[in-house]
């Protein structure tokens, strides 16, 4: 998701690319893709001294960050990290057969139920003496979002960013533009941009993960919360009358899509807001990191997806949850425990943020004084959101999300009028892999 060492986008890796299990990795073992493994390639170190991290911060911003971090508790602790960096989209693709071999101590993952999901078939372990520590610079939301089926704590969060429509403030001033509150003021200006001659909403989907979070941004402000997470859960059926309501509604707005957004990853995308091209971009905050220009930077503003059914409102944001989990059979408990209480404070969110400020504390004791205007709107966002949901591939199972919906929209979105029989298929494969172990 972020920007290679030219600050240019990077190619090939995706932001959200998903577990596809172990077909997937025999699958990219074939094709000659080194299989991930732990340091070494033989599990988690016995050393004392030494602390092994499966990382998936392969991109240049995350990985400078993560060195500041594990130096200051190096320093602090006398304890090292090793740190085995894979490419953020083989890390994920990857991850359930990484975790069944001889895995790192500690890994970076997702809150919620990515956690779950790992949790639940014993391939983590419980850090709850590690919350017995941590627990009070966190809010509720998160402590939700950190703990398993079974009531115990698996996760430590680290950062946190809120999904938005992004756009730029000098061309709303220069061109009279309002920021839309409701969906018939944002369809009014999307017709408005496309007369001016903009693209009006920026969209690329190579990498089929974007498109999930236009849905998540209609279902939930069209059906609200709780439906929004029993559909990802598999408890709603998706050939119910409201999943259709929110193809429509995207129906509606695809005219205004940026043409071509097959062929186009999200980094591209962003630069046509960065060169004022397009009007509006509908993603996380991290597409700040393609504004390598200060000036570009400040010049970036965003609000919430508008509303559409005054039942809810704006009341949900979807807020991605980053942070670490524990192997099952770490080599190094004690270190382990030491790391995680240490990465579950402040301190060390602070230091994250002083390179990488696409994002915000998920801890409420983080200094917040040093952030920028953009990241302190995200943090209020997120803060004042009566309900946090993480993102279609977090909030359902990575295999459901993979083979069904990832391919699924894509179809969506290059023949609308075919959803009916979409949802249809969907609805089979959804029972199918929902009623699997």
């Amino acid at each position: 998701m972020r920007l290679s060492t030219s600050g240019r986008p990077l190619p090939a890796p995706s932001r959200r690319s998903l577990l596809r299990g172990t077909g997937g990795a025999a699958l990219l073992a074939g094709a000659g893709i080194p299989l991930l493994s732990g340091c070494g390639g033989s599990g988690s170190s016995s050393d004392p001294k030494t602390v092994t991290v499966g990382s998936n911060a392969s991109d240049a911003v995350p990985k400078k960050a993560f060195e500041s971090v594990y130096a200051a508790f190096r320093k602090r602790s006398g304890i090292s990290v090793d740190v085995n960096t894979k490419d953020h989209n083989t890390f994920q693709e990857q991850i359930n057969s990484y975790l069944q071999g001889t895995p790192d101590d500690v890994f970076n993952w997702f809150a919620g139920y990515r956690m779950q999901f790992f949790a639940a078939k014993k391939l983590a372990t419980p850090v709850d003496e590690v919350w017995a520590k941590i627990g009070g610079n966190f809010p509720e939301a998160m402590k939700k979002l950190s703990k398993g089926e079974d009531g115990k704590y698996y996760f430590v969060p680290l950062t946190t960013y809120p999904w938005a429509v992004f756009y730029r403030k000098s061309l709303f001033r220069q061109r009279g533009y309002e920021v839309p509150v409701t969906w018939d003021d944002f369809v009014a200006l999307l017709k408005r941009m496309k007369k001016d001659g903009l693209v009006p909403l920026a969209f690329g989907d190579k990498d089929a993960w974007p498109a999930m979070g236009t849905f998540d941004q209609i279902d939930f402000r069209l059906n609200g919360y709780d439906f929004h997470v029993r559909l990802m859960a598999g408890k709603a059926s998706w050939t119910d009358a409201r999943v259709r309501a929110v193809f429509d509604h995207w129906s509606e707005i695809l005219p205004y899509h940026q043409d071509g957004f097959m062929g186009r990853t999200w980094q591209d995308a962003a630069q046509t807001l960065v060169s004022k091209k397009a009007g509006m971009y509908l993603l996380g905050s991290f597409v700040g990191q393609q504004f390598t220009d200060k000036a570009d930077l400040d010049d970036l503003d965003f609000f919430p997806f508008p509303e559409i059914n005054p039942a809810y409102g704006q009341e949900t944001v979807e807020a991605p949850t980053d942070g670490f989990m524990v192997s099952r059979s770490p080599k190094n408990h004690a270190g382990v425990v030491k790391l995680l209480e240490y990465l579950g404070g402040p301190a060390a969110e602070e230091l994250y943020l002083k390179t990488d400020s696409s994002v915000v504390a998920a801890s409420g004791k983080a200094d917040t004084s040093a952030y920028s205007p953009l990241q302190k709107k995200a943090f209020d966002m997120i803060a004042g959101a009566r309900s946090l949901t993480q993102f279609m591939d977090r909030d359902s199972r990575p295999d459901f999300t993979s083979t069904v919906m990832q391919p699924g929209l894509q179809k969506f979105l290059q023949n609308p009028k075919g959803v009916d029989g979409l949802l249809s298929s969907i609805e089979r494969q959804k029972k199918t892999i929902f009623a699997s172990s």
